[in-house]
């Protein structure tokens, strides 16, 4: 192989492209490049290749007798590369990497993994609990559950579920209140790191411009939680966080108004890659679990 060190492997990859794409703009396209340099690129690999590989026509690069074998070997050789590089990325069909926030892993996923792991034993389940947003397509990640607008780059973002956040204390206060004003006088537990305020939830209970004193700030929705359940004070809370403890009883969501924050869950994937078997059928067990989630909301 030591022909290859007369030759650079750029070059080698411009011919093909143009070779199998039929003109210099398809394959500057494909490269990531400059008409330019891919047209450069051919012409120095063709020099050092002693011969001309294409013939320039009104009609665009056509392959002379002499460079048709040689581009047919150099899409071979190409093609089996990509293989190669697709073997050494491919990740463990047996293992299931999933990306969610501490808090979303804690309050929601953990305790009802066991369901998972009944239907799907063939595959084993690796938690990433992390506030980063992480692109499945640049590490070992098969899929991560997000909340916000959806909108992250260079990512596939589909809409599990939308965000509704609603007052939530303990069932001794609930027991206490008689309509949404009564909110006012209780002391609030403030998620310092939410994306909405109080404003949200009190539009929709015609209160705006309204909200209870603030008792307690966290900068863990997860900690707010166990305030409002210690009886500290009201939280607003969503669907996930608060599921186990209402069904659990330790909580109450007095008046059942919800509010919308323009806000969903999000499941987060590689964009413009075919979803393995194994993400598909975690995406389709999420979507089961939360509608059963979403029976304590109505």
């Amino acid at each position: 192989m030591k022909n290859l060190n007369s030759v650079h492997l750029n070059g080698l990859r411009a011919l093909e492209a143009v070779g199998r794409l039929g003109s210099l703009q398809a394959a500057a396209d494909e490269l990531g490049v400059s008409v330019g340099a891919v047209s450069q690129q051919v012409i120095k690999t063709e020099a050092q290749l002693g011969q001309a590989i294409f013939e320039r026509t009104a009609r665009g690069m056509i392959a002379t007798e002499a460079g048709r074998p040689v581009l047919a070997a150099l899409d071979e050789g190409f093609a089996r590369l990509s293989a190669a590089v697709s073997l050494a990325q491919r990740k463990d069909d047996t293992i299931l990497t999933i990306s969610v926030a501490p808090v979303f892993a804690a309050r929601w996923l953990v305790w009802r993994l066991d369901r998972f792991a009944e239907r799907h034993p063939e595959i084993k389940l690796r938690l990433d609990a992390t506030t980063n947003l992480v692109n499945p397509a640049l590490g070992d990640v098969d899929i991560g559950i997000r909340v916000g607008a959806g909108k992250w780059p260079d990512v596939k973002a589909e809409l599990l579920l939308e965000q509704e956040v609603f007052p939530v204390c303990s069932p001794e206060i609930a027991a206490q209140l008689r309509e949404p004003a009564d909110i006012l006088a209780l002391p609030a537990v403030v998620d310092g790191r939410a994306m909405f305020t109080w404003d949200v939830w009190m539009r929709e209970a015609g209160l705006s411009g309204a909200a209870p004193a603030t008792r307690h700030v966290f900068n863990d929705a997860s900690l707010c939680l166990d305030a409002a359940i210690a009886g500290q004070g009201v939280m607003l809370a969503w669907q996930t966080l608060a599921a186990f403890a209402l069904a659990e009883g330790q909580l109450a969501a007095p008046f059942g108004i919800r509010a919308k924050t323009g806000f969903g869950h999000y499941f987060v994937t590689a964009e413009g890659t075919r979803e393995p078997k194994k993400v598909r059928d975690f995406k389709a067990w999420i979507r089961e679990e939360m509608a059963g989630t979403l029976t304590l909301f109505r």
